[in-house]
């Protein structure tokens, strides 16, 4: 093992400097330094991530267009309210490698778009932070939440001042020590023994939010030290966030929301359009779902859905969203309701954590893929939710149906045709 300490540096010498102990490895081939083909600036890229070294190519697929219709919403008096809804025609760009995945959400896309196409709702937005404070006795962490229950709503007024000093940039910082566009909506409270858990809800505009609530948390937690040190609890630790947050963890928790954005798609089809463009029946999709069920409760599954995993990971790495949240971005209950004319469709979608600005939102592909989408501005962020949710639907439908008939055939085919030509075995 060598003794040479690896730099997480990203100036030139330190790039050039991991290249070469690459190139020096047995296993490197002359071909491998196609890595190092710079398709964007390196000192661009410098300032996402340390140790850049190389870079990734992946291909996108684009899929549409889909008639979605989607809500503006605002957060009125601490209800997110819809301020109004529009029907747009949204061309969905795929980051991904999974063979059949573009073809078949166009083909859920197809039928959803012969059947008016869908409709989503944003039902949630908050990202939340899980700040703990330990005490010696669980009757020291009672008399703490007492105090937490009278004293919350002035906690939330003194964060969320405009005039807040901390809000103020500080000579020397590039960004303030508490940041202006995270909103605290909430503080509820969960005591586990000598532990009360403060879940910090906050919204966080265009900004997916987890750096911006981290600054806002941890001010808060210095300000609630600094007011009960009057007290004489014995206060041993202060954890900034103890895993009740649901941040990159899919919980039961957050399974129906509460943390990120909880959007709900809907959408129908008609018994003609299931056999003409899906070659199934409602029976065969509701026979599917009714031992998916009792499948999913056997195995312990967290959450009900076919494959909704595989659209939200497409979205996020072709929009420069933070793959650690694809987990919980994906938790997703589907639902299929018989109808006099054919089936309702249904997708809920727990906990969505995307934002259209900061982060790998900012580099250049990204930028163009959120353009694509329209997702630049207020209210982009839960409108790419909503674009998310709406391609979840339509693979759902289309890999359900897929699923549903002829013992499976089309979904099997799809698999072999699409997956078997790049090399599987």
């Amino acid at each position: 093992m060598s003794d040479e300490r690896w730099s997480h540096r990203n100036h030139d010498e330190a790039i050039k400097n991991r290249q070469h102990v690459l190139r020096g490895l047995p296993q490197w081939r002359a071909q491998d330094d196609r890595i190092f083909n710079w398709h964007v600036d390196p000192n661009q890229l410098s300032s996402y991530l340390e140790s850049l070294t190389g870079q990734m190519v992946m291909p996108v697929s684009v899929v549409g267009p889909f008639g979605i219709d989607m809500g503006e919403y605002q957060w009125i008096d601490g209800t997110l309210t819809e301020m109004s809804r529009q029907k747009d025609e949204v061309y969905i760009p795929l980051a991904h490698t999974e063979g059949g995945l573009s073809m078949s959400m166009q083909r859920g896309i197809h039928a959803l778009n012969r059947s008016g196409g869908i409709k989503t709702y944003v039902l949630n937005d908050m990202m939340t932070r899980d700040s703990s404070f330990v005490f010696d006795s669980g009757e020291d962490s009672k008399a703490f939440l007492d105090w937490i229950l009278k004293e919350r709503q002035d906690l939330i007024n003194w964060l969320n001042d405009p005039s807040h000093p901390d809000k103020q940039l500080k000579p020397g910082q590039r960004i303030a020590d508490v940041s202006r566009h995270a909103v605290l909506l909430a503080v509820d409270t969960q005591l586990v023994g000598s532990v009360c858990h403060l879940l910090y809800r906050f919204f966080t505009e265009e900004a997916c939010g987890p750096n911006m609530i981290t600054r806002n948390a941890y001010a808060l937690n210095h300000e609630i030290v600094r007011r009960i040190d009057r007290h004489s609890w014995g206060l041993l630790n202060i954890f900034l966030e103890a895993n009740m947050g649901g941040d990159k963890k899919p919980s039961h928790e957050h399974y129906n929301g509460g943390h990120g954005k909880t959007v709900m798609a809907v959408g129908t089809l008609s018994h003609q359009h299931l056999r003409r463009y899906l070659n199934t029946t409602v029976q065969e999709i509701k026979r599917l779902e009714w031992t998916g069920l009792h499948g999913s409760n056997a195995s312990g599954m967290q959450s009900f859905a076919f494959t909704p995993a595989s659209a939200v990971a497409a979205v996020f790495l072709a929009t420069g969203q933070d793959l650690g949240m694809v987990a919980t971005s994906s938790m997703a209950h589907a639902t299929i309701q018989e109808t006099p004319d054919g089936a309702s469709f249904s997708l809920q979608l727990g906990g969505i954590e995307v934002g259209t600005v900061g982060g790998g939102t900012s580099l250049p592909h990204a930028q163009s893929y959120l353009n694509l989408l329209k997702c630049q501005g207020p209210g982009s962020a839960q409108r790419l939710a909503q674009v998310i949710a709406g391609a979840a639907l339509a693979l759902e439908v289309s890999a359900s149906a897929s699923m549903a008939g002829h013992g499976s055939e089309n979904f099997f085919r799809a698999h072999l045709e699409r997956g078997g030509r790049r090399g599987s075995h």
